[in-house]
């Protein structure tokens, strides 16, 4: 039976996906760490402060209220270990060089920085 989630560990999961720490969401929504842990405890968020949040972490506020590990696990799946599958023997054919994942961080972070640069020459 799946588990449900409190929005506040949909939106730690979330964060730790892309690779964000809570310092870092932290800094970007201009609250302390120790907000960021509060909030990511909590079985309820605001949806002020959950659009906040989403925005920070570059996904929709449904993203995050839809959140659920199998979904992840499902997607992974399918976009990795390619749309053919043919199960273990499939599998055992590919042979990735690189961390799935670490795609995935890496074009968040390059968004990321886009989206902090457009940022500051507006505030320009």
């Amino acid at each position: 039976m799946a588990e449900t989630l409190k929005i506040g560990r949909k939106i730690s999961r979330v964060r730790e996906i892309i690779g964000m720490k809570q310092e870092a969401l932290a800094t970007l929504l201009g609250v302390s760490q120790q907000a960021i842990s509060k909030i990511e405890q909590s079985e309820k968020v605001e949806d002020e402060i959950l659009e906040k949040i989403a925005d920070a972490l570059g996904v929709s506020s449904e993203a995050i209220k839809n959140y659920s590990d199998e979904a992840v696990i499902y997607n992974i799946q399918n976009n990795y270990e390619g749309s053919n599958n043919h199960g273990a023997n499939h599998i055992s054919q590919h042979h990735c060089t690189f961390n799935p994942l670490d795609k995935v961080v890496e074009l968040y972070e390059r968004l990321l920085k886009s989206e902090q640069e457009k940022n500051d020459l507006l505030k320009k």
